[in-house]
């Protein structure tokens, strides 16, 4: 069965709901026959490589807040990563555009470490407060997790897996995805936002029985 998981690796919901869905899988009896594939939405794709703000005045003009407004919005979203064991350093976090990242992904799907490069990716935007817009960063995180070094920066340096991403966001955008993280389970069922795992496993029970029920 396959979960199809769409996100932003500069979404601290995105990284929440993967928490909660891994702890939901880590539960679920036939863990062992699901295939989780990533799916790129980039949440801002006109921001710039490296946004000059920090994440309070960003959220504040964003949202038309005050940056204490934007303090206590981002206060909670730290407080909920807690719950799931992430630490999240928001007071020092880089932002900026996605889309080498997004395109990182594509590569290491290819080569079978889309995961490992995935759950890097987050650690490195929301606890490590690395920029992931920059391109050595991405470079040494591929090659963290074994991917060859110079094809990664050969990769990076082109186009490469552009039109992938972009491909996936049209996707998105035909099934009427507005939001992230978004999760599709069997092609059937979805699950929208950072859920309990409670809601995970009930999700994953659900489009397994039916899946089973079809095979009957």
């Amino acid at each position: 069965m396959k979960v199809k998981i769409r996100s932003d690796v500069v979404c601290p919901y995105c990284y929440i709901g993967k928490r909660e869905f891994e702890n939901a899988l880590a539960r679920f009896p036939h863990k062992d026959e699901v295939e989780v594939e990533w799916k790129s939405f980039e949440l801002d794709r006109e921001a710039p490589v490296r946004v000059p703000e920090d994440t309070y005045d960003r959220l504040a003009k964003k949202y038309g807040r005050t940056r204490e407004q934007a303090k206590e919005m981002v206060a909670g979203v730290v407080e909920r990563a807690r719950t799931v064991g992430l630490h999240f350093d928001m007071e020092h976090a880089v932002n900026g555009n996605s889309l080498d990242a997004h395109r990182l992904l594509h590569f290491a799907k290819a080569k079978g470490k889309a995961d490992a490069v995935k759950e890097r990716l987050f650690k490195a935007h929301f606890v490590l407060a690395e920029h992931i817009g920059d391109r050595e960063v991405l470079k040494r995180i591929a090659t963290e997790v074994g991917l060859d070094g110079a094809e990664v920066e050969e990769m990076l340096a082109g186009k490469t897996f552009t039109e992938a991403v972009h491909a996936d966001e049209y996707e998105a955008q035909q099934i009427g995805v507005r939001g992230v993280p978004f999760f599709v389970l069997d092609d059937r069922y979805a699950v929208n936002g950072a859920q309990a795992s409670e809601h995970f496993l009930g999700a994953l029970q659900q489009a397994w029985d039916t899946r089973g029920a079809e095979l009957v």
